[in-house]
């Protein structure tokens, strides 16, 4: 989870809608049109409504057959595996890295997008290395006193509405965005069984 302002240092992070997340995105499938070469890297927990953003939308592009995905609700990136480096990265991938953030009660439901990394946990005080050649922040619920409550009471139906989005988002700007990424098809998660720990 993140804290807008403080958590960007790049000059180019940007508040947008669902418009401008898929203009961000087609910029980046432009400059890497093989998905092969793409890695997504989906921060959060399964154990928090709004920081399960990222896990939900690293499920729903494994789901699509991205081969380069870490961070889902089976195996989460959260601050426990970011602190110990086990963030497997294929080499020369360009990386795409997504979290959950608190903003402004007008931003809730919007996407902060930018050409340069995240700095998970810096807005609940944790010091966690930065992923990512590119960033997208989900801001799931609005900053107040005390984030971690902030992060927890976020709406799961907003966050799971945002996830999709993004996952369709990604989905149609390497599609070329010339059909709906998923068709019509309705929201659909295979949950594996897998052991504690893996």
């Amino acid at each position: 989870m993140m804290d807008i302002k403080r958590e960007w240092g790049s000059a180019s992070a940007r508040r947008t809608g669902a418009d401008g997340l898929k203009t961000f995105l087609r910029k980046i499938a432009a400059s890497y049109p093989d998905r092969s070469a793409v890695a997504f890297v989906c921060i959060g927990t399964d154990r928090s409504a709004g920081d399960s953003y990222g896990p939900w939308v690293g499920s729903l592009l494994e789901e699509r057959g991205w081969p380069h995905v870490t961070g889902t609700l089976a195996r989460p990136l959260d601050a426990e595996r970011l602190a110990a480096g086990s963030v497997p990265l294929p080499a020369g991938a360009v990386v795409v890295a997504v979290d959950a953030c608190l903003g402004r009660p007008e931003s809730v439901g919007k996407y902060i997008v930018s050409e340069g990394p995240v700095e998970p946990g810096r807005g609940i005080g944790l010091k966690l290395p930065p992923l990512g050649d590119y960033g997208i922040a989900g801001v799931v619920n609005a900053r107040g006193a005390k984030p971690h409550w902030s992060i927890q009471s976020a709406s799961l139906y907003r966050v799971v509405r945002m996830a999709v989005e993004t996952a369709d988002a990604i989905e149609a700007a390497w599609m070329g965005g010339t059909r709906s990424a998923r068709d019509g098809r309705e929201l659909r998660l295979t949950i594996r069984n897998e052991p504690d720990g893996t």
